[in-house]
C-alpha cells in the first residue's frame, strides 16, 4: 500500500542551542531522517524539538497513526524529518507497522533515528533488533533518561553503542536536553562517505542455517524483491510467514513455486524447535533483548513504590478505579459548566456595551439597513462566537490536554474494556471516544489504533455520536445556561445510552468478535505546562481561524436573508419538519442548515436568526431548547468530519453514517418533544 502522511511546512527551530538557519541557501544538500520507535516513547516530542512544529503529543500509545513530516536547516543541510507511527515490531499485523516498515524498507531514508524509552530498554530493543536487520544507518536516541534515573536505572551508553554498532545519544525530549547532540550525531553519520552499518543480529546456529538457506533462494530466484529489500531481511520475513511479503512473492512469476521451497525450509525449522517459525523468531529476539539489557543496565538504588505507581494501582482498581473515572467525568463537566458560564457572562456584558455604542455611532453616518448588517451581522457574529463558544471550548481543551499528558486515558480505556466488548470493540476504542469529546476529526483518524477494519469502522460509527467541543458549546450555552445543569447531565447520559445502543445494533449488523485488549500502560507523568498551553492554543487557534470567518459570513447571510424579505418563504418550507414534528420555530432550520459547516455555528446563528424575526433565545421553551440541543448533538457531523470519514472509509460509508445520523436526530428530536412536553 502507499502510506499516507501529513506534510507540514518548514518552520524556524525553537531550540536556540541548535544552529538552525532561518534563511537557508537554495543550494542546501538534502537529508531524510526517519524517527522510528515504540509507541509513547517521545518520538513526536523529538520531532517537535527538531522541526519546531506542533505534532500532537500525548501520554498514550497510538496517537501517531500516520507519518508526519517537517523540515529543518542545519549546517548547510535541508533535513526532512519523518515521524513514523509508533510500532512494536516490523511485522504486518497493524496499520502502524505497515506504514512504518514500508517507508523504511522501500523508501530508505538516509538514516534512522531509533527513539528508545530508557526506562523500558529491554522491551524497546525488540524493535531495535528488527530495525538493524534493514541494514540502514542508524542512531539511537535514548530518551527519557531522566525517568530511568528516577527508577534507579543506570545505562552504560558506551557499551550499548559497542554492542549494537550504532551511536547512542541520551535525550530528554520534553525539555530539549540532548537534542542538539542528537542532531549533530545524525548529520555526521548520515553524511559519512562510508556510512556505519549496525552490527549483524545473530540468532542460534540452526536458525542461522535456515535463514541462510532462504536467503540463497531469495538472491537467486527473487531478484525483483531482493533489489528493493535486503535479502536477509526478506529471508527472515519469509521464515516468519509475513503475509505481506508472501503476497508479494506469490504475485511474481513462479512465485508459488518458490514459496513451496520456503515452506519446506520452515517445516524443517519447525521440526527441529517444535514451535512455529514466528514464535521461534520472537523468542530469539526477546532472549537477545533481555541479554543485552542485563549487560547494559545496572540498578543503582533499590526500587521503591513511587507515587506514580500508587496512582496507577488505584486508578485501575476494580472498585476505586470506576469511582475515580466517574468523579473525573463529573469534575470535567462541572469545571466547564461553571467556568464557562462565569466567563461568558463577563464577556457578554463587555461586548453588549461595544455593540450598542457602535450602533449609535454608525447610525449618524449610515442608513439603518447598513447599520443592521454591520452590527447584527459582523459584530453580532464575532460577539456570539466569543461569548458563546470560547468560554466553553478553552477550558475543555485545557482539561483534555491534561488528561492526554498525564497518562490517565489508557487507564480509562482499561476500565472500559468489558463495556466496550458489549458493542464488539475492546477498551482501546475508549480513547477515540474520549478524543471525540474534543473534536470528531482527530477522533475519527484515531480509530486507526484499532486492529481490524471492522473495529475501526465500528469505532468511527459511535465516535460520530459523541458530542464534540462544538456540540458541547451548544448544549452548555443553551441548555446549561437557560435550563440548568441537571438537564445537561440528562442529555449526556442519554447520549451515552444512545452510543452504546447504536453500537450494539452496529455490532449485530457487522458480526465478529473483537481481539483481546493488548495496550501499553504508560507511566503517569506530571503534565508539562508548556505542552498543555501549546495544545490548547493549537486547538483554539483552529476554532478562531476556521470557525470565526464562517460564523461572520453565516451571520451576514442570515441578516441579508432577513433584509431581502425571503425569510417567510424559507420558514413556510421548513414548517412541516421544524414545527409539526420537532416543535421548534420553523426559522430554526437556518442555523441547523449552517451547522453542517461548524456545529457551534448553530447556536450563534440561532441567536441572530431569532433576532431577525423579533425573537430572543429566551423565547424558546425549555423543551424546545433541549430538542434543539439533541438534534444538533446527533445529526450529520460537520463537513470536516465527513471529509475525514471519507478519507478513512470511502464515500459510501461516510455518507451512510451521515444519513443514519440525520434520520436518528430527527427521530430522537420528535420523540423527545412529545415525551418531554408531558412533563415540562
Amino acid at each position: 500500500m502507499t502510506p499516507s502522511y501529513a506534510k507540514k511546512t518548514p518552520s524556524r527551530h525553537p531550540n536556540r542551542d541548535v544552529n538552525i538557519q532561518a534563511n537557508p541557501k537554495k543550494t542546501a544538500k538534502e537529508l531524510r531522517i526517519a524517527l522510528a520507535g515504540n509507541a509513547n516513547v517521545g518520538k513526536s516530542a523529538i520531532f517537535n524539538q527538531l522541526t519546531g512544529l506542533n505534532q500532537v503529543t500525548g501520554n498514550w500509545p497510538g496517537k501517531t497513526v500516520e507519518r508526519a513530516e517537517g523540515t529543518l536547516f542545519f549546517e548547510g543541510y535541508s533535513i526532512r524529518v519523518i515521524d513514523l507511527p509508533g510500532t512494536y515490531s516490523l511485522s504486518a499485523y497493524s496499520m502502524e507497522e505497515i506504514v512504518s516498515r514500508d517507508y523504511l524498507a522501500v523508501e530508505k531514508p538516509d538514516i534512522i533515528v531509533n527513539v528508545v524509552d530508557a526506562s523500558a530498554l529491554e522491551r524497546n530493543l525488540y524493535l531495535t533488533l528488527q530495525l538493524i536487520e534493514l541494514h540502514l544507518p542508524m542512531v539511537m536516541a535514548l530518551n527519557q533518561v531522566d525517568f530511568a534515573a528516577k527508577k534507579g536505572l543506570n545505562i552504560d551508553t558506551k557499551k550499548l553503542s559497542e554492542t549494537l554498532g550504532i551511536e547512542v545519544v541520551p535525550t530528554v525530549a520534553v525539555t530539549g536536553s540532548g537534542i542538539s547532540e542528537l542532531l549533530d550525531t545524525v548529520v555526521k553519520q548520515a553524511t559519512k562517505e562510508k556510512k556505519t552499518v549496525p552490527n549483524e543480529v545473530s540468532y542460534g546456529k540452526e536458525i542461522e542455517e535456515h535463514i541462510q538457506a532462504v536467503e540463497n533462494l531469495v538472491v537467486s530466484k527473487l531478484p525483483q524483491l531482493s533489489s528493493i529489500y535486503p535479502s536477509r531481511w526478506l529471508a527472515i520475513k519469509l521464515l516468519e510467514k509475513d503475509a505481506d511479503i508472501i503476497a508479494k512473492v506469490a504475485a511474481l512469476p513462479e512465485g508459488q513455486e518458490q514459496l513451496k521451497l520456503v515452506d519446506e525450509i520452515t517445516a524443517e525449522l519447525e521440526t527441529v524447535h517444535g514451535e512455529t517459525p514466528p514464535v521461534i523468531m520472537a523468542a530469539e529476539r526477546y532472549a537477545l533483548s533481555s541479554k543485552i539489557a542485563k549487560d547494559i543496565v545496572t540498578i543503582v538504588t533499590s526500587p521503591r513504590i513511587s507515587l506514580e505507581q500508587k496512582l496507577a494501582t488505584i486508578t485501575t482498581h476494580k472498585v476505586f478505579g470506576y469511582l475515580i473515572l466517574v468523579g473525573v467525568v463529573v469534575a470535567i463537566f462541572a469545571v466547564i459548566f461553571e467556568g464557562g458560564n462565569l466567563l461568558s457572562g463577563v464577556l457578554d456584558t463587555g461586548l453588549s456595551w461595544l455593540s450598542e455604542n457602535t450602533s449609535n455611532l454608525l447610525s449618524t453616518v449610515l442608513p439603518p439597513q447598513a447599520v443592521d448588517l454591520i452590527v447584527n451581522g459582523v459584530i453580532g457574529g464575532i460577539a456570539a462566537g466569543i461569548t458563546i463558544a470560547l468560554p466553553y471550548i478553552v477550558p475543555f481543551y485545557i482539561i483534555l490536554a491534561l488528561l492526554e499528558d498525564s497518562g490517565y486515558l489508557p487507564r480509562a480505556a482499561f476500565l472500559m474494556d468489558n463495556v466496550m466488548h458489549k458493542i464488539g470493540l475492546h477498551g482501546k476504542a475508549f480513547i477515540p471516544l474520549i478524543l471525540g469529546y474534543g473534536c470528531t476529526v482527530p477522533a475519527c483518524i484515531g480509530c486507526r489504533i484499532m486492529e481490524t477494519k471492522r473495529e475501526r469502522f465500528l469505532t468511527a460509527f459511535v465516535v460520530m455520536l459523541i458530542p464534540c467541543a462544538a456540540r458541547t458549546v451548544v448544549i452548555l450555552g443553551l441548555v446549561g445556561r437557560y435550563v440548568g445543569l441537571p438537564a445537561v447531565i440528562g442529555i449526556y447520559l442519554f447520549d451515552l445510552i444512545l452510543v452504546f445502543g447504536m453500537g450494539r445494533i452496529a455490532f449485530k449488523v457487522l458480526p465478529g468478535e473483537p481481539v483481546g485488549l493488548i495496550m501499553e500502560m504508560p507511566n503517569y507523568k506530571k503534565p508539562s505546562a508548556k505542552t498543555v498551553i501549546l495544545k490548547t492554543w493549537s486547538r483554539t487557534k483552529d476554532f478562531v481561524y476556521v470557525a470565526f470567518p464562517i460564523i461572520i459570513v453565516g451571520s451576514l447571510i442570515v441578516e441579508a436573508f432577513a433584509l431581502s424579505g425571503l425569510m417567510p418563504y424559507f420558514v413556510a418550507g421548513a414548517d412541516p419538519i421544524m414545527t409539526v414534528w420537532l416543535g421548534l420555530p420553523a426559522i430554526v432550520a437556518i442555523p441547523l442548515l449552517f451547522g453542517i459547516l461548524r456545529k457551534e455555528l448553530t447556536l450563534v446563528l440561532l441567536s441572530t436568526t431569532l433576532a431577525s424575526v423579533g425573537l430572543a433565545i429566551t423565547s424558546l421553551s425549555a423543551v424546545q431548547m433541549i430538542v434543539f440541543a439533541l438534534v444538533v448533538m446527533i445529526y450529520i457531523p460537520c463537513l470536516a468530519t465527513i471529509a475525514a470519514c471519507k478519507r478513512e472509509f470511502g464515500w459510501q460509508k461516510a455518507l451512510g453514517i451521515a444519513a443514519i445520523d440525520i434520520a436518528l436526530a430527527l427521530l430522537v428530536g420528535g420523540l423527545a418533544f412529545r415525551v418531554l412536553s408531558l412533563f415540562m
